[in-house]
């Protein structure tokens, strides 16, 4: 599974971990992906979504019937 949401887009970021002695080590900064099920009435199934946090408030903000169809428009498969 990717570390990327379906809905916001959100991937890792990169940078450095930093030591007390300031010595600087690669790291990688994961957004809090969850893989979450939704019923969406107008497909009358489940779909389950690779979603963030952050995700999950916007479909509960807009709607899974919104946030469903920009993601079939932009072609990723459900």
């Amino acid at each position: 599974m990717s570390a990327r949401c379906q809905v916001t887009g959100a991937q890792p970021g990169f940078g450095h971990s930093i030591s007390h002695s300031h010595r600087r080590t690669k790291r990688r900064f994961d957004p809090n992906i969850q893989r979450k099920r939704y019923w969406v009435p107008s497909l009358g199934r489940t779909v389950t979504l690779t979603v963030s946090a952050r995700g999950i408030k916007t479909i509960d903000k807009r709607g899974i019937e919104a946030v469903v169809a920009e993601i079939i428009a932009r072609g990723e498969r459900l």
